[in-house]
């Protein structure tokens, strides 16, 4: 019995500092996103395979994994709900890039 609870310890706070490590890896508001979400940054491009974060292709891989996954032609509901999450993380970080660039155009002409 305490062997167990050793190693299940050990486990949470293995868990715990990777956990961490994830988070101080993006930035504040990526990362308020992902938590926000659910879902992380890497996790919603792995989902729409998407290696960069170009709007046009976000939108090519969801289209047809939407259409894919549509529960009317036999598709999961659960996979089409993720790819809707993946996409929604995806456009929230386009949103986040856009002000942080919009922000730093502002400061350079002042």
């Amino acid at each position: 019995g305490r062997a167990f609870m050793r190693a299940l310890r050990q486990e949470f706070a293995a868990s715990r500092a990777a956990a961490d490590a994830r988070g101080r890896s993006e930035r504040p508001q990526s990362a308020a996103a992902s938590r926000i979400i659910g879902i992380s940054l890497q996790e919603a491009q792995q989902i729409l395979n998407v290696s960069k974060l170009n709007p046009e292709e976000i939108q090519k891989n969801y289209d047809h994994l939407f259409k894919v996954n549509d529960k009317s032609v036999g598709g999961s509901f659960y996979l089409q709900s993720k790819v809707v999450r993946a996409k929604e993380r995806l456009d929230e970080e386009l949103r986040i890039q856009a002000k942080d660039e919009k922000e730093k155009g502002g400061k350079a002409e002042t």
